[in-house]
């Protein structure tokens, strides 16, 4: 017998079997295969009995496996480890067994453990008063505890929130899951549910078909409602999520989602569905025997590295049906088809769509169709001289069943030459020509609806010639830089261009504010230009200071030749002398936000438009307040005046309790509060509980003003 004292020893053991006999060859063999390290402050060695001891902080690496302890006994003949002391077992998959006492064989993968308690990889943790593990990756552990929850360090004795105990646990390696016989759900040790048998994936597992946390909640519409989704994982690229909803009121339904991965892309199917069975509702109104649902799907896939293809499909059965089950609250579903492409310096794109209103005054038959819109675009590479040129072309077909029709094709070029003087002021120089040619069909005269419609060819040429200016100044001083910049941009282009035979599809919805103040066209779409002479000016402003602070602001002004019709009452472009449009951002540091964007009007300077966005507050409180004020809009029924205000707020009380508040109110004559809700949220490392309080004021044909509440919790780490 000899011992060996050292600080750190490392070796493989089968450099220790030297004078083994022959029988213990298999054991050699696996020695040979996987190596086995060990480290100590002292290793004694007997040959005789081939049992090695090693003491002070031991630790034996095996693959994968290490194991760390006090004091180790290695046996050559039978490869048995029997380890006592601070017992540390650390697992290929990051989970850590910790013990007082334990035999182990097979490389470290099997045998018993007493008074285990085991950290998994995701820092829940596991404790029994004694486990077996064979090499099968089984470990069965008797009167056992699970739970995620950390204990305070200095109230260790107390229970955690939430705890699962179990008579026997087994920790199925190969399948990946904890199986419990006989188990009690506990909160703050107090049993709140009995299990018979349950069982959830362990932390190695990133998706397993399994129940998702369920939501329960009670709306004056719908009355108590309970969702309970089910996941199913098919495979790493693909799952589907069916979820039962159950209401009081108004019967049950089910919604679905199937998601899949692909090498060149993604897609997402999902809806739902229900059955009205003509039963009398809590009213006592009898409802109508009908299919109600709905469908949502998405995809888009690459066809090579310069080429994408996509599409969207989105429907409901009825108009209300989405709001009324709080699916959705849109006004307009929108379905597409596209296929784009981009090479260097061009982009070109096909599109399809179809639209389905949801307002009580949408008409199906005015609801068009757009199959296909084609675009193309084509920017030029700078030149010598730094000039570039452009190419656009545009085709589309728009049909209706009950409406206008109009088919359309647009071709436009330009080209721009950028200039810097040695003033420092820059100019640019922008010359372009599009050609329009309509044809359309069933065209109402816009001051007459009564007259007959029309068909017809109509074509358009638009030239148009602009320079645009503008001259930064700059200061820097100890804490702040400066810059005033004033811009201005002259447009030259014919008077009209705009015939009553050419419907307006793509440009109804118009607002002249501060972005496009400085755009030579301002009409979004292309059935719709911008004639006439005009001097588009302003003036810019910024403060900067050292530490990251800004504040900056716009103010300009359009004038032009002569008033153009083109532009609706009340717009701000509709006499030679726009309005003025402007805006203001100020952010002097993180815990403060602010903007401010108007219009107001050429001759009072009254307001006629007004957003202001607030965002103030850090981690622990923030408010967000977005005001704004219409003194009239341009839409197809000449809304009157509009002011809103919507307000959100959120507290972090505490590092585990969050609070959240938020009110949308019309503060017209005759408005009010529209909506207002607040809600609560308690989340720590292994439990989630929210809650949630609204009202909503809407009422739309079956849908009336309705009061939700809402709950939802969750066992973190249980699947």
């Amino acid at each position: 017998m000899r011992t060996i004292d050292v600080f750190f020893f490392g070796i493989s053991f089968f450099l220790l079997s030297v004078g083994v006999s022959h029988s213990q060859d298999k054991v050699l063999e696996n020695f040979q295969r996987n190596p086995i390290q060990l480290h100590a402050k002292s290793v004694l060695y007997d040959q005789h009995s081939q049992i090695v001891i090693a003491t002070g902080q031991v630790e034996i690496i095996q693959g994968k496996h290490v194991l760390i302890a006090d004091q180790v006994q290695y046996n050559l003949r039978t490869d048995t480890v029997l380890a006592s002391g601070n017992i540390s077992v650390l697992d290929p998959n990051g989970d850590v067994l910790f013990a007082d006492s334990a035999e182990l064989t097979e490389g470290l993968r099997q045998g018993f453990i007493s008074s285990i308690r085991v950290l998994l990889a995701d820092k829940s943790r596991l404790a029994a008063n004694e486990a077996h593990r064979n090499v099968d990756g089984y470990t069965v552990m008797n009167k056992a505890v699970f739970s995620s929850c950390q204990l305070c360090p200095n109230e260790t004795r107390r229970y955690p929130l939430w705890q699962i105990k179990a008579v026997r646990v087994v920790h199925n390696g190969q399948k990946q899951i904890l199986e419990y016989e006989d188990a009690l759900l506990e909160f703050f040790g107090f049993p709140v549910v009995y299990l018979p048998y349950f069982s959830h994936p362990d932390p190695s597992v990133e998706r397993r078909s399994g129940f998702l946390s369920p939501t329960y909640g009670t709306t004056t519409q719908l009355g108590v409602r309970v969702e309970t989704p089910y996941h199913f994982a098919i495979a790493e690229d693909r799952d589907v999520t069916i979820s039962p909803v159950f209401t009081a009121k108004e019967g049950a339904l089910i919604s679905g989602l199937y998601r899949q991965k692909f090498v060149t892309g993604r897609l997402s199917m999902g809806g739902s569905a229900k059955w009205d069975d003509g039963q009398a509702t809590d009213n006592n109104t009898k409802k109508n025997k009908r299919f109600r649902g709905h469908i949502v799907s998405s995809g888009k896939f690459s066809v090579n590295d310069s080429s994408n293809w996509g599409f969207t499909a989105n429907r409901s059965t009825d108009d209300t049906y989405l709001r009324k089950f709080d699916i959705d609250g849109a006004d307009t579903l929108t379905s597409s088809l596209f296929a784009e492409s981009f090479n260097n310096r061009s982009y070109a794109r096909i599109n399809a769509y179809a639209f389905q209103g949801l307002r009580a005054a949408d008409d199906p038959g005015d609801t068009p169709l757009i199959a296909p819109e084609i675009s193309y675009t084509l920017v030029g590479e700078p030149n010598t001289i730094g000039s570039q040129y452009t190419f656009d072309a545009n085709a589309l077909v728009l049909e209706r069943s009950d409406g206008t029709d109009s088919r359309r094709i647009s071709v436009g070029a330009g080209w721009r030459l950028p200039y810097f003087s040695d003033r420092g002021d820059v100019y640019a120089l922008h010359v372009s020509l599009r050609g329009d040619l309509f044809e359309t069909n069933d065209v109402s005269d816009p001051f007459d609806p009564t007259l007959d419609l029309s068909d017809g060819v109509v074509s358009r040429l638009y030239p148009q010639f602009a320079l645009d200016w503008r001259y930064p100044f700059m200061r820097n001083g100890d804490k702040f830089q400066q810059v005033v910049e004033p811009i201005a941009s002259l447009v030259l282009s014919p008077h009209g261009g705009n015939p009553d035979s050419i419907p307006n599809e793509d440009s109804v919805s118009f607002e002249f504010d501060d972005t496009n103040i400085l755009q030579h066209n301002r009409f979004a779409g292309l059935d719709r230009v911008e004639g006439g002479p005009r001097l588009n000016f302003g003036l810019k402003m910024g403060l900067f200071d050292n530490h990251g602070g800004y504040a900056t602001a716009l103010l300009g002004q359009s004038l032009r030749s002569r008033a153009d019709t083109t532009f609706a009452d009340k717009t701000g472009l509709e006499d030679q002398r726009s309005d003025f449009v402007g805006r203001i951002y100020w952010a002097p540091s993180r815990w403060l936000d602010a903007s401010n964007r108007f219009r107001l009007d050429r001759d009072t300077f009254s307001i006629r438009r007004n957003e202001i966005k607030l965002s103030v507050g850090s981690d622990f409180l923030r408010t967000d307040v977005d005001y704004v004020s219409l003194a009239r809009e341009l839409t197809t029924d000449e809304l009157t005046s509009r002011e809103e205000l919507n307000f959100r707020s959120k507290l972090q009380a505490t590092r585990y309790w969050a609070f959240d508040a938020d009110t949308r109110r019309d503060l017209s004559s005759t408005g009010g509060t529209r909506a207002y809700g607040f809600g609560m949220t308690y989340e720590d490392e292994c439990f989630l509980f929210s809650s949630s309080f609204e009202r909503d004021f809407t009422s739309d044909r079956e849908i009336s003003p309705s009061t939700s509440i809402n709950f939802k919790i969750r066992l973190k780490n249980l699947g």
